[in-house]
């Protein structure tokens, strides 16, 4: 299906603006705006990044990031009225002397105290480019984290999300929930490979990993997203690099990762598209947002949405996603996607004011109606502010933003002015009723 076939029978009447009601922005840390030439660890990094929140079963919220500084992943707890809980952040990857980029966390569902912290860590461990797959779990709330687990430990250059030879994204994993304290993750690699692994007894072990796609597969395979179903279904979405008409690809498996099926295209497009998300509904319906550019890897980029009934078998035509406002924006991408109650679907993306330059602010847009229609977009506030410097996530923007449960909200952004100082944010909200 081309693009211009994508756009006819879109324009359906796009939703009133749900409300938002947005709290003052949580400066989460701050450090210093000097990012030097790359000298694999030995890079002299200065500067905080990278964040990503989760909420958790009492309406915390938990934010890691990184300090380049400190070559560390941190982590630190909001309170509902936001208080920082631990009084300083904490160490979760204790690795000094390695980089640590990009991760994820995730709050135990099940009345545990668990917390779950999935990141990408520079090793060099002979092969052309450094990366391994590393998880740490906390039994206490996050206060304190056990040694970190490498799940990887190969030569592929892990975390890496390649378009070209030259160019790729860090960042490229995730982490996901499954039933009875099973925790999946999924990564790619440089080479080009796909990988899931699973663990069944809440992080302490995992399982070996399977190789989900191959670079023979129809590329380097990149930004993997994970959902599971209500049913325990698994999806798990990705796109490929170096093909400036790849399409986005889903797998599911319906025996808790064992096995899984054969790719479905979930929209066959014209051009490239890139960085997907899932996200299950509690009736089964899997939602889907990307980014798609129709001047293929490096074109300017909009964000659209489909949706499938039937677990990921057949999705239905791609919707665009309204996001530009009164003043126009030169491309949209690298979305995030998180449902709350009662059909609301929200979709976040960077903003890119100008082609080819780093993004400033964060959009979104709102469906309460199940992704029927779209409410015109709107800026996070506190995510467009020339004074602090453009969008951070300088290693790769195949991250997750955004966390919605029920209707409480959770965004963060990092921003970086070179020379001057660098920030990770964190804005809490809260979506009204319809």
């Amino acid at each position: 299906m081309a693009l211009a076939c994508l756009v006819v029978g879109m324009s359906g009447a796009r939703a009133e603006t749900p409300a938002v009601t947005w709290h003052d922005p949580i400066e989460v840390a701050s450090g210093e705006a000097h990012k030097g030439p790359w000298r694999q660890n030995d890079s002299d990094f200065r500067y905080v990044d990278d964040p990503s929140p989760a909420i958790g079963p009492d309406g915390e919220i938990g934010v890691v990031w990184v300090d380049q500084a400190r070559h560390s992943v941190r982590f630190q707890v909001y309170e509902a009225d936001g208080a920082a809980r631990f009084e300083a952040p904490v160490d979760v990857s204790r690795s000094p002397g390695i980089f640590s980029w990009l991760p994820r966390v995730a709050f135990a569902d099940d009345g545990t105290n668990d917390v779950y912290v999935l990141w990408q860590e520079i090793v060099f461990s002979g092969g052309s480019h450094g990366g391994e797959i590393f998880f740490a779990r906390s039994g206490d709330g996050g206060a304190t984290f056990d040694s970190p687990l490498n799940l990887t430990n190969s030569l592929a250059g892990e975390g890496k999300g390649r378009l070209t030879p030259r160019h790729w994204n860090n960042g490229s994993l995730d982490l996901a929930l499954g039933p009875g304290g099973a925790l999946y993750v999924a990564w790619t690699e440089y080479e080009g490979n796909l990988w899931f692994a699973r663990s069944q007894d809440r992080g302490a072990t995992f399982g070996e990993a399977l190789a989900i796609a191959t670079f023979d597969d129809g590329g380097p395979a990149r930004g993997p997203s994970l959902a599971v179903g209500p049913d325990g279904a698994i999806a798990l979405a990705w796109t490929v690099g170096e093909d400036d008409s790849a399409d986005i690809r889903v797998v599911t498996s319906a025996d808790g990762g064992r096995s899984f099926g054969a790719p479905v295209i979930a929209a066959d497009t014209s051009g490239h598209s890139d960085a997907p998300k899932l996200a299950f509904d509690n009736d089964g319906v899997l939602h889907l947002a990307f980014a798609e550019s129709p001047d293929g890897m490096f074109g300017r980029y909009d964000i659209y949405y489909a949706r499938s009934t039937d677990n990921g078998q057949r999705f239905e035509s791609p919707r665009s996603v309204p996001v530009r406002p009164d003043e126009t924006i030169a491309s949209a991408a690298f979305p995030s996607l998180a449902l709350g109650d009662d059909g609301t679907v929200m979709i976040l993306w960077e903003r890119y004011p100008r082609h080819g330059e780093r993004p400033l602010g964060l959009g979104y847009s709102l469906s309460r109606d199940g992704g029927e229609s779209f409410s015109a977009p709107s800026i996070v506030p506190g995510t467009v502010d020339p004074a602090l410097g453009v969008n951070g996530s300088l290693q790769g923007l195949l991250m997750r933003k955004l966390a919605v449960d029920g209707s409480a909200v959770a965004v963060v952004n990092s921003t970086f002015k070179r020379g001057e100082a660098s920030h990770v944010w964190l804005v809490g909200g809260e979506i009204a009723d319809p």
